[in-house]
């Protein structure tokens, strides 16, 4: 069997970013400190070997397909399953990975355009579902088989930028592009002094009700200037349910499985209570934050609305059906409910539980990976997917706000007093708390879900968020703080 060498060796089909980056995973398990943190880090790099041996044992050494004469793509196959593992070696193409959602059409026509332009790496389109998305990109990265270009949640973008899955984009990124994207935009991509990433759109959070329902309660419909406070907010939940035709009040999506949900959608109530999830000033410890006061008192509302009946342990199904008066969701509940109740249906503000608005923010964007051997025609597909018009055929699709100040006046949900239009304008009032920039969301995100399962469950606030701040402290604590790279 030939030596490995810098290039690939034909006979194995593994690559030297397959062998760095199981040396990598050596290095850092020899380099730990402790037992404990040893022995984390000896299992990841066991895996590592583990990819590293399968890809030479039994990935096939890549054909030449691409994209066709015609300038079409090839048909779309599965990120980071065995089969097509091996193919994301080949040398001529731009390799992009998607999440499966309301936004791959808009991902597919973008790549067919991009093809259809000739270049000389075309795209070729992998696609993934949403769960355990996470682990496949590590897995790829260990093996040696990352994607040019992947489609990742911002608030993951930490988690792969301190290991080196992703190259930065100051080389690539125009100044007149950067001064056209939101805040937000930029926010969620910056980790330590660099930017990993770029999304079409934010995500945007309010109360979806139903007209009909209020005007029946005689409820006031709130506004951004003049919102609910706690007090009218529990009002109006009273009102509403003894309102005819009003199973009962306010769905919440409670029932998902969707672990990272809740760090998005109910942590804003903590930060409405003044709780978080984390200290922001050093992202080092959840330690009286998380389970400080303030956070408790936020849970042992939520306890109280469902002890009440006011909301419910389902997912947001019932307010299209009108079973429910409100729905405390995002933009991606807009269409079905458009659809569902028509007129009736109306978008509002998040409620000032005392400490101002605040609302969840951050979408799915796109990255390149730092073993890219065509970044510049990776970027140039990237710049394709943040033109002007890909945005607000982003926006129509999934009804995320656009993510380019020119595109806003030019997406019909969000142009003037359009129906989505209290969703930016939350975000331009600076009310988004995003979700922590640090290698560490993952945890953050899982422990939080955790505790607020056993919450609803009936379990004690105190108790519950105190053992979610213990896990997400030992997390950051197993790696050093997690180090700017």
């Amino acid at each position: 069997m030939q030596s490995i060498g810098k290039r690939r060796v034909p006979e194995l089909g593994v690559t030297q970013a397959s062998v760095d980056a199981a040396m990598a995973a050596v290095r850092i398990a020899l380099a730990s400190s402790s037992w404990k943190e040893r022995g984390s880090a000896v299992r990841k790099a066991c895996r590592a070997l583990l990819s590293l041996v399968i890809s030479a044992l039994f990935l096939s050494p890549p054909n030449a397909s691409c994209a066709s004469p015609t300038g079409e793509s090839p048909p779309a196959r599965v990120a980071g399953e065995a089969a097509s593992d091996g193919d994301l070696h080949l040398k001529d193409r731009i390799t992009v990975w998607a999440v499966d959602g309301l936004e791959l059409p808009v991902v597919q026509e973008t790549i067919r355009k991009f093809n259809q332009q000739q270049p000389p790496h075309p795209a070729e389109l992998l696609t993934s579902i949403h769960r355990d998305y996470e682990d496949r990109v590590k897995n790829a990265a260990a093996a040696g088989n990352l994607p040019c270009v992947l489609h990742i949640d911002g608030p993951f973008l930490a988690e792969f930028a301190w290991p080196g899955y992703l190259r930065p984009l100051e080389d690539f990124i125009p100044q007149e592009l950067l001064n056209d994207l939101r805040p937000t935009i930029v926010g969620q991509a910056r980790y330590g002094s660099h930017l990993y990433g770029l999304a079409p759109y934010d995500n945007g959070l309010g109360l979806f009700a139903n007209r009909q329902y209020l005007r029946a309660a005689g409820v006031r419909i709130p506004t951004i200037e003049r919102p609910w406070t706690l007090q009218e907010f529990e009002s109006a939940l009273r009102k509403l349910a003894s309102t005819p035709g009003v199973e009962y009040p306010l769905t919440m999506d409670l029932f998902t499985a969707a672990r990272d949900s809740f760090a998005r959608q109910l942590a804003p109530i903590l930060q409405g209570f003044g709780g978080d999830l984390i200290d922001r000033k050093t992202l080092r410890s959840a330690k009286g934050i998380l389970d400080g006061p303030a956070s408790v008192v936020a849970m042992r509302r939520l306890q109280y609305w469902l002890k009440q009946g006011w909301t419910r342990d389902v997912n947001n199904e019932d307010f299209r059906t009108r079973k429910a008066a409100l729905a405390w969701g995002s933009n991606g509940m807009y269409l079905g409910s458009r659809t569902a109740l028509g007129d009736d249906l109306v978008v509002m503000p998040l409620p000032d539980f005392g400490n101002g608005i605040k609302v969840g923010n951050g979408s799915w964007g796109w990255a390149i990976s730092s073993t890219c051997p065509h970044a510049k025609e990776a970027w140039r597909f990237i710049e394709m997917m943040m033109s002007p018009e890909a945005v607000v055929r982003m926006s129509n699709a999934n009804g995320g706000v656009p993510a380019r100040k020119s595109a806003l006046a030019l997406a019909p949900l969000y142009a003037g007093q359009g129906p989505l239009s209290v969703l930016a304008r939350q975000l331009d009032a600076g009310f988004a708390v995003p979700r922590p920039t640090t290698p560490a969301y993952g945890t953050i995100s899982s422990a939080f879900f955790d505790a607020v399962r056993g919450i609803v469950a009936g379990g004690e606030p105190q108790a519950e968020l105190s053992k979610a701040a213990l896990k997400i402290d030992q997390e950051i604590g197993l790696h050093r703080g997690y180090p700017f790279p």
